[in-house]
């Protein structure tokens, strides 16, 4: 039975603001799947109504967690409490077939491990990003493999050296005159996918004065798992995260007893997570002083502000003319974090950039986490509508924070018309300082 919700499900009074902001009842049309039919059900539960059983369950299991009910509530309901108040029961083993839990353990057990997704793609080294690649999602040999199976090889992306490989050194050197010292969290999945936004962001920083401090051990923060209700795996992670920053810092360790100004991260869903590490790991006194300590990088550049040197170094990314980008909100960024303004700001201090702004903004793209691989059904639904929405634009890049945003961008962007690139905005700040024109379009490698 779940514990009694009366307090935080009273403020609703059902007005309905919530249903158009919704995901899942915007591609479902059911309103046991909106935040306004969920909190009916918990207030039935709470009063012995109703029980939690498989039926009841799948409802919430359809809700992607994008919090964007929360910015639309004029009551102040705090829904994303209540679903993470849920989602630890939903876990319970008689309320998912044995096969979709099966499918949740095999990715809790690969994804949130580097080493371990590592081994798991060497063999697929060749054919991620080949024309083998494309010639089978276009048989639709894939299929043939199961929904589940299916979504992740459709988010398979070209896999670099660099994807197989972390070798920064602890002690990234600020160049010029020091501003400061921080630490970064490179993520599991980023690392993996999409390594360049890493590299750029190290650039980035160390080229506006600030010493970027890397644990070599560093793993997963837990993200994953917090979003899913696993609560003793995302505790875990949350306290080794934590330790291999100390086994790094302090008197006569690696990178010396000089204190981080900021633990910065460049995946807003993960920097989510890690500024909850009070309330994860509430029985720990140290939670919450590594969460205060936690930003994502657009919210600290934008606060300390980029450098004169750099700024004066920015050169457009096209040569003859303006480059458009449209910037997509994650939602763990903008509901979450409540970060709107900053990657914005960041983006317009490159030289002839104009910014465009889709429709939709608030609305989810459909990944979620690991939404789109356990509910593809509904997250390509609520892709292909991002999509479009992002390619009405018409912009010469689409920026993203957050790399399940990008992932599933990417691959709904592939049936829209053209090809539109997808690049975090660290990685357009750092080609515009290197002085790389971007005159044929392409993704960044």
């Amino acid at each position: 039975m779940l514990q009694p919700l009366t307090s935080a499900t009273d403020p609703c009074v059902h007005c309905g603001f919530c249903l158009p902001t919704c995901a899942s009842y915007r591609v479902l049309g059911n309103e046991m799947d909106s935040p306004r039919g969920r909190i009916h059900t918990l207030k039935a539960i709470d009063r012995g109504e109703l029980e939690l059983d498989a039926t009841v369950a799948s409802h919430f299991d359809t809700c992607l967690g994008c919090f964007a009910c929360v910015s639309a509530c004029p009551s102040g309901v705090r829904y994303d409490q209540l679903i993470e108040a849920t989602r630890p029961k939903l876990n319970a083993p008689e309320l998912r077939t044995p096969g979709e839990t099966a499918f949740r353990k095999l990715l809790f057990a690969l994804l949130p491990y580097p080493r371990r997704l590592r081994a798991a793609l060497s063999p697929l080294r060749r054919y991620a990003g080949s024309r083998l690649q494309e010639l089978i999602r276009q048989s639709g040999l894939s299929r043939r493999l199961g929904t589940q199976i299916q979504a992740m090889e459709e988010l398979l992306p070209a896999l670099s050296e660099s994807s197989f490989r972390d070798d920064w050194p602890v002690i990234n050197p600020a160049m010029g005159d020091k501003r400061g010292r921080v630490g970064l969290v490179l993520g599991c999945v980023q690392r993996v996918f999409d390594p360049e936004v890493n590299a750029a962001t190290v650039r980035v920083l160390t080229a506006n004065g600030f010493e970027v401090v890397i644990p070599t051990q560093q793993g997963c923060c837990g993200a994953a798992t917090h979003h899913q209700g696993e609560t003793a795996l995302t505790e875990t992670f949350a306290s080794e995260l934590i330790n291999s920053f100390r086994q790094v810092i302090g008197p006569g360790k690696e990178a010396g007893s000089e204190p981080l100004d900021a633990v910065l991260v460049a995946a807003s869903g993960c920097g989510h997570t890690m500024k909850q590490y009070g309330s994860i790991l509430s029985h720990q006194t140290h939670g919450q002083t590594f969460a205060n300590s936690v930003f994502d990088v657009h919210e600290f550049l934008d606060q300390q502000g980029l450098s004169d040197a750099f700024k004066q170094q920015l050169q457009p990314l096209r040569s003859d003319q303006t480059t458009t980008i449209t910037y997509h909100d994650a939602c763990h960024m903008l509901h979450g974090q409540q970060i709107k303004s900053a990657p914005r700001s960041l983006l317009q201090s490159i030289p002839n950039v104009k910014l465009k702004e889709p429709m939709e903004a608030g609305v989810c793209c459909g990944s979620a986490g690991i939404y789109n691989l356990v509910r593809p059904d509904e997250a390509n639904a609520l892709g292909a509508i991002k999509a479009q929405d992002l390619a009405t634009t018409n912009p010469d890049w689409i920026a993203s924070a957050n790399i399940g945003c990008t992932l599933q961008i990417r691959k709904h962007l592939k049936d829209q018309r053209g090809a539109i690139p997808v690049a975090h905005p660290m990685q357009l700040l750092d080609q515009s300082f290197r002085n790389q024109p971007m005159d044929h379009v392409k993704e960044i490698e």
